[in-house]
């Protein structure tokens, strides 16, 4: 996709600080003229995290072929469409999406914005469309319309949460339900409510929760993915723990931070390849090289379907009788992760890669996942502009 306007960027701000999460798609000019355009790794993870289809398991062959209801706003009209999601059987049946009725409705490199909402696709030019207008519009629109239907519903579950942790604030200084590094996200989550599980997908009704001690400046916790072992050069945690693990207070152990602008002490560093759409883990052992791969799409979609809305805690902590306390005092409140910006913000060191493996005596292997981190300072280079709430 080329690069955005400044025009554009304040429209797409505008849209997701009015709750309205879209993705991005541009239209070429020999993509008019077949009725074709790429569904790119975004619009396979928006189109999947929102539950409308799932490229990854669909059939090559236009009888493969999904269809679904789509609207193409307009600054007074709407057309109704439908949208076409298939791969074709030429071309290792890449994924390919088209709307009906496009042509008449943009021009060659416009970029659009999909918008999901009730299961029917909704497109907007964001290019020719003065989005600001519309909303301000004292005068009934179909954009209006839209966004204030979403953001009436998308407002609702972020003022209840919202509610309990200024009602759990106002508690005070409350004791931590364990000594750990992880006794602030459990004690939140007890307070309020949720049980405790392994599931990947964001805590409460739809909404993430990330809680840190206030001042502590460490780096934020987006999600955990293990490699692809099948593409890997190592087939599993053991491999990598007698490559580059060492002995500490009696343990075999590794624990590592690995970033993509310098090698660590154990020589390992990130590197991106963006022309196989990969994320490789490489040792400074020539003999070893890259021995850990990633799919970046598979990163992306996890980060599209874990951090589709978080809400990220500050609390101040304190300590008597050797006991933690704490108070709750802020949240961060991000929604739609711009997606593009992930395999930069690996290349500027922003996210690393952290995992902390072990050998037990018993010969077994413990460890806590590959965790994929963010440094505090680049949460708006990962995200629109997040709105600020004090809980005191």
């Amino acid at each position: 996709m080329r690069q955005l306007t400044t025009l554009e960027i304040n429209r797409i701000q505008l849209l997701t600080e009015n709750s309205v999460e879209l993705t991005l798609i541009e239209p070429t000019e020999t993509g008019l003229v077949k009725s074709i355009m790429d569904a790119t790794a975004s619009v396979r993870a928006f189109l999947k995290s929102n539950n409308i289809h799932d490229f990854e398991i669909q059939k090559q062959g236009q009888e493969s072929k999904v269809l679904v209801n789509s609207i193409l706003l307009g600054n007074e009209n709407v057309i109704n469409s439908v949208a076409s999601l298939y791969r074709p059987n030429t071309k290792k049946g890449d994924p390919r999406i088209w709307f009906k009725g496009l042509g008449s409705y943009v021009k060659a490199n416009d970029i659009l914005g999909i918008i999901e909402f009730e299961k029917v696709l909704y497109v907007l030019n964001i290019t020719q469309l003065d989005l600001e207008t519309l909303l301000n519009s004292d005068v009934a629109n179909p954009v209006k319309e839209l966004v204030n239907e979403i953001r009436q519903i998308s407002t609702e579950v972020a003022d209840e949460l919202l509610f309990k942790l200024r009602v759990i604030s106002a508690k005070g200084f409350v004791p931590a339900l364990l000594q750990a590094d992880t006794a602030i996200g459990r004690t939140l989550e007890k307070m309020l409510g949720i049980e405790m599980n392994s599931s990947r997908t964001p805590d409460y009704k739809g909404i993430e929760l990330k809680s840190a001690r206030e001042n502590k400046g460490t780096r934020k916790g987006l999600f955990a993915k293990t490699p692809n072992w099948q593409l890997s050069k190592f087939k599993n945690r053991n491999e990598i723990l007698d490559a580059f693990g060492y002995w500490e207070e009696g343990v075999f152990r590794l624990y590592n931070t690995i970033r993509a602008t310098g090698r660590n002490k154990q020589g390992l560093i990130l590197r991106t390849d963006y022309e196989q759409d990969y994320l490789f883990e490489n040792s400074d052992k020539k003999e070893i090289g890259d021995f850990l791969t990633w799919e970046m799409n598979v990163l992306r979609n996890t980060l599209a379907t874990k951090h589709k809305e978080t809400f990220w805690i500050k609390a101040q902590s304190k300590t008597e009788n050797n006991k933690e306390y704490f108070l709750f005092k802020s949240v961060e409140h991000t929604r739609s992760p711009l997606l593009n910006q992930f395999g930069l913000l690996i290349d500027m060191g922003a996210i690393t890669l952290d995992y902390l493996i072990k050998r037990l005596p018993d010969g077994s292997i413990k460890d806590k996942g590959c965790n994929f981190k963010l440094t505090p300072t680049a949460l708006n280079m990962l995200f629109p502009p997040a709105q600020v709430y004090s809980l005191i």
